[in-house]
């Protein structure tokens, strides 16, 4: 735990608009007063949006300042597998919840 507290506080000084949290998939970092950085970088990257007009669609998706936006994706740029780790563990949660609650009506309904 020490471990794990001293890496991320070395994370913050370098990153110092975000925080880490606890969440239902664990440990993850966010902008403070805002999002989780996965969540932010799936406004980011890829999508139909043109490359140059990504970090301004981020800012009006989101409400956030373009400091803020840029900070995640900085972030995200030094810490990418850890994130599209988060990504991926989070769409699968996603899927396990809709899949028990599909199962729950099935219940319901027979």
């Amino acid at each position: 735990m020490a471990e794990e507290l001293l890496d991320e506080g070395l994370r913050i000084r370098r990153h110092p608009l975000l925080r880490f949290r606890d969440g239902p998939t664990g440990r993850r970092v966010a902008l403070v007063c805002g999002p989780d950085v996965w969540e932010l970088v799936g406004g980011l990257v890829g999508g139909d949006v043109a490359p140059d007009r990504r970090i301004e669609r981020a800012v009006e998706l989101f409400g956030l300042r373009r400091e803020q936006v840029e900070a995640a994706l900085a972030y995200y740029a030094e810490f990418t597998s850890e994130i599209d780790a988060q990504v991926e563990a989070n769409r699968q949660a996603a899927e396990e919840a809709e899949a028990l609650w599909h199962r729950q009506q099935e219940l319901l309904a027979g």
